[in-house]
């Protein structure tokens, strides 16, 4: 006789804030709720705005790319906070998972927006490399030193709660690794007014792209992975079913299936071969064991006494 369960339980782990998980485990949304959030999310958005003009005005790729470095922040948190209060929505008939996957749609948007901006900066950077133009290291470093302290300060926002707040330390470190890029800018600005050497621009630039591009590969890997369901980063399919195997009773596991609701949230169903004389008591241990052991709150198991006529596989 089938028995099938379904746990639909709402963990939620709160993780890092930023929208691209940088190659790294996938955390939770930003708590939007937070002055913090918000105070830093306006004023590094106009301070984005600012010093992208300020780098089209000054003939400055390494002030535009500078920008493009704050806005991928900007963007995490922006959209990570629009997805995470989209999925809190109530579900409507149609949409029957809910707008969980709005967070996987929005991390995917920000990889591609902010990979296009990274070659088009590149671009511009290569063709500065071969014909090199004057420009005014001045503005450079003064918009460069107001990003610093900026995202200095912003950074220092979070400082106090990041041993103890996983979303306080992830906003900390993306702000101090902003600090340190516009430093960066500072001293190029520093040494172009000092030597005439305007090609020390560009190569900035492209070094700022690079890492852009290298954080930005882990989020659009991740991303695009959750969008064709497959199993989440971190998640080892084979270790969940051989948890399963090992649970008292359970002969074979078969159409197991894992894959995300959205950038916080695991679905998982499975159909369970046993020989159990309390089903019910498989159900729990084996419900219990997906949410402790492997932080799959949604789950959907059948239990199966017996081959079924409809199921070749079991």
């Amino acid at each position: 006789m089938a028995h099938p369960h379904h746990d639909h339980s709402h963990d939620h782990d709160h993780g890092d804030g930023h929208g691209h998980t940088h190659g790294g485990d996938h955390h939770g949304p930003v708590d939007t709720g937070d002055w913090r959030y918000a105070v830093g999310l306006l004023v590094n958005l106009i301070f984005v705005g600012v010093e992208f003009g300020a780098g089209v005005f000054s003939g400055s790729t390494a002030l535009m790319a500078d920008a493009g470095h704050n806005l991928s922040d900007v963007l995490g948190l922006a959209m990570a906070g629009g997805a995470a209060w989209l999925a809190r929505r109530a579900s409507g008939s149609q949409q029957t998972y809910g707008y969980g996957k709005a967070t996987v749609l929005a991390a995917l948007a920000n990889a591609l927006l902010l990979i296009f901006a990274c070659g088009a900066i590149a671009f511009e950077a290569v063709r500065r490399l071969a014909e090199p133009a004057p420009v005014m290291s001045g503005l450079i470093m003064i918009v460069a030193a107001i990003g610093f302290v900026i995202n200095l300060g912003t950074a220092l926002l979070f400082m106090r709660d990041q041993h103890s707040d996983l979303n306080a330390k992830g906003a900390y470190l993306h702000m101090m690794a902003d600090a340190a890029v516009s430093i960066g800018v500072v001293i190029a600005g520093g040494v172009i007014m000092f030597t005439g050497w305007s090609i020390l621009d560009p190569l900035v630039s492209l070094v700022i792209v690079a890492v852009i591009l290298i954080g930005t590969w882990g989020l659009l890997k991740d991303s695009v992975n959750l969008a064709l369901d497959a199993a989440p980063r971190g998640t080892d399919v084979e270790t969940i079913r051989a948890a399963f195997l090992a649970l008292p009773g359970v002969s074979a596991v078969h159409d197991l299936h894992v894959w995300g609701l959205s950038t916080t949230e695991t679905a998982l169903t499975a159909h369970l071969c046993h020989d159990r004389p309390d089903p019910d008591a498989l159900l729990a241990e084996a419900q219990v064991m997906a949410r402790s052991t492997f932080n799959i709150g949604h789950t959907t198991l059948q239990l199966e006494a017996e081959p079924l006529a409809d199921c070749p596989t079991c």
